[in-house]
C-alpha cells in the first residue's frame, strides 16, 4: 500500500528519537511478518508497560509522521513480532469506498439468514447453554435485509486527540482490561490507516485485506471523530469524539458495526442490534471490535 515515508529506520542510530524532536523510553522496532522480516521496520513499542500520560508524551511525534496506538503484548499471542503481520496483503484504504464497503457486508451478513428448524452441530448446546436465540429479522431490527445507509455525523462533544488521550490513560491505568499495553508509533497518515500499516490480522475471518476496514476506519474518522487507540492480536479498540446521542442515531451506527465486524452482535453480549445500540453505542466514547 502507499505509505507517507518511514522515519522509524532512524531510531536504529538513535533509539531515543532526538533526532525526531522526541524523548522515547527504550523500546524494540519490529519488522517481523508472516513472511520474514519486513524491508523497514513496521512500527515502535515500548519495552515497558504503559501508564497513563504515555499516550499524550508522543503526540510530539505526529510531526514526525509517526501516529500513536497502545499494543497489547499480554494475550496469549504475545506482542506483534508473534502476530503474522502481513503488509504485503494490504491494498491502500484510499482506494475504497467505505459505504460500497459497509453496504457489500451487511448484504452478504444481515441476508444470512439460518433456516431456524434445521439442526446444525452444537445447537442443543447453544440453547443449553445461552437459551433460544432470537430470530435474524428480530437480530438485525429495525432494518432489513438491504443496507439501511450510512448514519448521519453527530456534533463533536470533543477534540478527537484529546478524547483519544483519555480513552489511552483509561486504558493504561489501573484496572484496565488490557494486560500488557505497551505505547507504540506507526508510520501512517492518518490513525485510520495504522491497521493496515502493520498487517494487522485480527479480521482476518471476516476481512483479509485489512485496508477496505480502514476505508470505513477513515469515513468514522470524518463522521465520528475516532481514533484508533489499541489494538491486541483480534481485537481493536477505537475512541469516539462525536457519539450518537439518541436511539434512532445510535441504532443507525449500529447498522454499520453490524456490517463492519458481525461478531459484535452474532457472538456478543447483546443478542440484538438495538440492544447493542443501547448498551454499547449510545454516548459511547469507546467502540471496541473483536472477530472469531
Amino acid at each position: 500500500m502507499a505509505t507517507l515515508p518511514n522515519p522509524l529506520p532512524r531510531l536504529t542510530a538513535d533509539p531515543s528519537g532526538r533526532a525526531l524532536g522526541l524523548e522515547l523510553p527504550p523500546g524494540r522496532l519490529i519488522e517481523a511478518t508472516i513472511d520474514g522480516p519486513w524491508h523497514e521496520p513496521l512500527l515502535w513499542h515500548a519495552e515497558e508497560r504503559a501508564v497513563p500520560g504515555g499516550w499524550a508524551a508522543l503526540s510530539a511525534a505526529r510531526s514526525s509522521g509517526l501516529l500513536p496506538v497502545l499494543l497489547d503484548v499480554g494475550g496469549p499471542q504475545n506482542g506483534p513480532e508473534d502476530w503474522e503481520l502481513s503488509p504485503d496483503e494490504m491494498s491502500y484504504p484510499g482506494d475504497h469506498d467505505a459505504e460500497e464497503v459497509l453496504a457489500e457486508f451487511w448484504e452478504t451478513y444481515a441476508a444470512d439468514e439460518p433456516d431456524p428448524d434445521q439442526d446444525h452441530p452444537g445447537k442443543e448446546k447453544v440453547v443449553e447453554v445461552f437459551g433460544e436465540q432470537p430470530a435474524f429479522d428480530e437480530r438485525i431490527a429495525p432494518y432489513g435485509p438491504g443496507w439501511p445507509g450510512q448514519a448521519a455525523a453527530p456534533p463533536l462533544d470533543a477534540d478527537p486527540d484529546a478524547r483519544a488521550a483519555e480513552i489511552a490513560d483509561s486504558l493504561t491505568g489501573s484496572g484496565s482490561w488490557l494486560k500488557d499495553p505497551r505505547v507504540a508509533l506507526v508510520p501512517a497518515r492518518r490513525s485510520a490507516d495504522i491497521p493496515a500499516v502493520i498487517g494487522w490480522p485480527g479480521p482476518l475471518n471476516h476481512e483479509n485485506d485489512v485496508a477496505r476496514l480502514c476505508a470505513v476506519l477513515r469515513s468514522w474518522e470524518d463522521r465520528f471523530g475516532i481514533r484508533v487507540v489499541a489494538l491486541t492480536f483480534d481485537q481493536l479498540v477505537l475512541s469516539v469524539a462525536a457519539p450518537p446521542s439518541t436511539a434512532a442515531e445510535a441504532e443507525a451506527v449500529a447498522a454499520e458495526h453490524f456490517a463492519f465486524c458481525p461478531d459484535n452482535i452474532t457472538q456478543g453480549h447483546h443478542e440484538t442490534l438495538r440492544e447493542y445500540a443501547e448498551r454499547e453505542v449510545l454516548n459511547g466514547r469507546v467502540w471496541s471490535f473483536w472477530w472469531d
